[in-house]
């Protein structure tokens, strides 16, 4: 059997990781400044982060999700008390599309509503409908396209408010720093207007923190620039690590119904004790506080180079655009310089790497950069 081929790979396999730093079989090491999509958050091989799964491990990987598990409650406890959501229940799954979907569930069944407003250049999975509400035709098959979703221009209150106005809207979802969009950050008045007209509306609102949550925008979530509360956060990506997991953070608004929501392998065993540590780490080593500090450094720092025609973003999600197509100098970067990056379309590279960055990493992706700009 062959793997099904649905991933445009570079020729290179890696084998070790360790903070920033990665290593491909031939003993080359690489500046990681991509984190796997954004998903390593405390870095590679983080010791606390081994001792924690190898230990859980080594006691009880996995038990369903009909008995109780204290691990989760754990997690629960800790992720509501450092972001500042421990009024909100927590559901556990495993990946951010199922996050999104599960949200997008809970949605429709609170006002019995259908259709939902999305936004231009999102992206919230790749399954049934949550790739109906991310903006590519080119990952929907037809069995998706059911019409459930509106898409309107990012910042765009007016058209937000015409929409949600014919009192049909289920949800408006919406990342408030656009990853795959290429680090389109949502404007402040535009997500304090957005709060308001839901509330008005009866419309859930929908946070799609799975990029940009966890810490990587300088605050714990993206949103918590403009001091909103949406109804729903849908976590993922930083919250294990690399181990698969996800959730979802609901409001007091909802009541859980029995049968409603369901999932075999979230919230497992060994996925809480990989969030335990992240979150042990994410407190100890101060990393939300670091990825405002060295993030705001490296936007400042690259707003120099006069070849980049715009630098975006908050913490360390980071989005370069270029006036010509990037991908020779993507290229480049990765087998001349020995950096990992990531792109958005032909003109823009994200840099969305481990929240341990320090400024000498930083220092070190710049240089790299400038040889072959």
């Amino acid at each position: 059997m062959n793997l099904f081929d649905v991933y445009p790979l570079f020729d290179i396999e890696i084998v070790k990781g360790s903070g920033c730093h990665v290593w491909d079989n031939a003993g080359n090491e690489y500046l990681d400044l991509y984190g796997g999509h954004a998903v390593i958050s405390i870095g590679h091989a983080q010791p606390h982060y081994v001792e924690m799964i190898s230990r859980q491990a080594a006691r009880l990987g996995f038990y369903s999700n009909s008995v109780i598990n204290t691990l989760q409650q754990q997690v629960a406890q800790r992720l509501g008390k450092i972001s500042g959501y421990d009024d909100y229940s927590l559901f556990l799954v495993n990946s951010g599309a199922e996050a999104n979907e599960n949200a997008l569930k809970l949605a429709s069944f609170q006002n019995g509503r259908t259709r939902v407003i999305a936004f231009e250049k999102a992206f919230h999975g790749r399954t049934s409908l949550a790739v109906e509400a991310t903006h590519n035709p080119k990952f929907s098959a037809p069995i998706n396209r059911n019409g459930h979703v509106t898409y309107v221009p990012l910042n765009d209150i007016e058209a937000v408010r015409r929409e949600l106005e014919q009192g049909d809207v289920c949800a408006v979802i919406i990342e408030c720093i656009q990853g795959v969009g290429g680090i389109q950050v949502a404007e402040t008045g535009f997500l304090q207007e957005l709060r308001e007209v839901c509330t008005r509306t009866g419309t859930i609102l929908i946070a799609d923190e799975i990029q940009s949550g966890y810490g990587r925008s300088g605050k714990f979530f993206a949103h918590q620039y403009a001091d909103i509360r949406p109804d729903l956060i849908t976590v993922a990506k930083g919250i294990g690590n690399g181990f698969p997991m996800a959730g979802v953070l609901i409001s007091p608004l909802f009541t859980p119904v029995y049968g409603q929501l369901g999932t075999t392998f979230g919230g497992n065993h060994l996925a809480c004790a990989a969030a335990l540590a992240v979150l042990d780490v994410i407190e100890e080593q101060h990393l939300v506080e670091n990825a405002a500090t060295v993030g705001n450094y490296l936007i400042q720092e690259l707003r120099r180079l006069p070849q980049i025609r715009e630098v975006r973003g908050k913490g360390l999600m980071i989005g370069l655009e270029f006036e010509t197509p990037i991908a020779d100098l993507r290229r480049r970067l990765l087998f001349e310089q020995k950096v990992f990056t990531g792109v958005s379309g032909t003109h823009v590279i994200r840099l969305l790497p481990p929240l341990c960055l320090t400024r000498s990493d930083a220092d070190e992706f710049i240089g790299r950069l400038k040889n072959v700009l």
